[in-house]
């Protein structure tokens, strides 16, 4: 019988300081989330420096809850894995320094994550069906990417964003309309009460690559629809504005990637990131896959939104590829999908 691979994974990419142990890369043995959403609340959004102090006070708990949450012992434990980039530099820091110095004490091996990855692993914890190759759309705060998931590790990038990302959009949008921090849950919610074709916002499209993303364009015509609003002394209706905002961008997304399934011939079809928590581009995904006959994969939102089982998930296939990393390690801010 083969010996079990236990995983424990770290991430502290950006605003949550996270723990998880993952068995044999698809079971989540615990999922530990220390989140900061109250206190960069205050701010209007992630502060880096603030993250990275929180990271250093709660690391350690978090490490130590998800441990006795997995009824696990440092003996149980195969390999640390730990995200290394893309996000905010401070606070990967953290993260790589704690996971280098307990893989060194413990002389256990060391899989440095890339966070993007982690999200698209994702979908391997609910959905044990789910093999490569499948297409994956990654939406979140700082990266909206399509991606062609050749196999596990492996992957071709069709379109990326030139400019703001889905999810910040969203959080600039929401502060704009009187919304607040974080954005995407709570334009999701009030988009209920309003009309998606109330106000004609904008789909951007570029000659040169359709799978590419833009979405400052269209921020900025919700900033440019106010101020006319504005100089005109008129009102405007919140929930009008932040349904059609997020119709615009479900339909960039949605458009896009049925475009790429239907020109690459995919049957399956996954979503991962913060932004794939949204109800509506689930549910237009999910619509959207059925009309073409594919099949349609999402995680649940404790999974979309920064969390280290994904880590752990991503960290096993690289494991038993027998990918390892070396002690100079390092935060990597801007680190690109494929990379090591």
């Amino acid at each position: 019988m083969e010996q079990d691979v236990v995983i424990l994974a770290i991430e502290s990419s950006c605003d949550e300081t996270a723990a998880s142990v993952v068995r044999n890369g698809r079971e989540v043995l615990s999922n530990v989330i220390s989140s900061q959403i109250d206190i960069h609340t205050l701010y209007g959004g992630v502060v880096p420096e603030i993250a990275s102090r929180k990271h250093t006070e709660r690391i350690d708990q978090v490490v130590m809850e998800a441990l006795k949450e997995a009824k696990m012992t440092w003996d149980d434990i195969t390999a640390i894995a730990v995200t290394y980039g893309p996000g905010l530099v401070g606070a990967l820091l953290v993260g790589v320094s704690y996971a280098k110095a307990l893989a060194w004490a413990l002389h256990k091996p060391l899989i440095g994550v890339h966070h993007i990855e982690g999200h698209i692993s994702a979908n391997y914890i609910e959905n044990t069906e789910l093999e490569p190759p499948f297409m994956c759309l990654v939406v979140s705060g700082g990266h909206s990417h399509l991606v062609k998931v050749a196999d596990y590790g492996k992957y071709e990038i069709l379109g990326r964003t030139r400019d703001d990302a889905a999810g910040e959009a969203f959080d600039k949008v929401a502060r704009v309309i009187g919304l607040g921090y974080p954005g995407g849950p709570k334009i999701d919610k009030v988009s209920y009460e309003g009309n998606p074709s109330a106000i004609d916002f904008p789909r951007p499209k570029f000659a040169d690559n359709e799978y590419d993303f833009s979405f400052s364009g269209l921020k900025s015509a919700v900033l440019n629809y106010l101020n006319q609003l504005q100089m005109k002394g008129e009102d405007y209706n919140q929930a009008d504005v932040a349904a059609s905002f997020q119709q615009a961008v479900v339909d960039v997304l949605v458009g896009h990637s049925m475009k790429a399934l239907d020109q690459y011939g995919f049957k399956k079809f996954a979503i991962a990131g913060g932004v794939a928590s949204n109800s509506h581009l689930r549910t237009a995904m999910e619509e959207a896959c059925a009309k073409r006959g594919v099949e349609f994969f999402r995680p649940s939102p404790i999974f979309c939104t920064d969390n280290a089982a994904m880590i752990g998930v991503a960290a096993y296939y690289e494991y038993i590829a027998g990918l390892r990393s070396d002690w100079d390690l390092n935060a990597v801010p801007n680190l690109k999908l494929g990379e090591r």
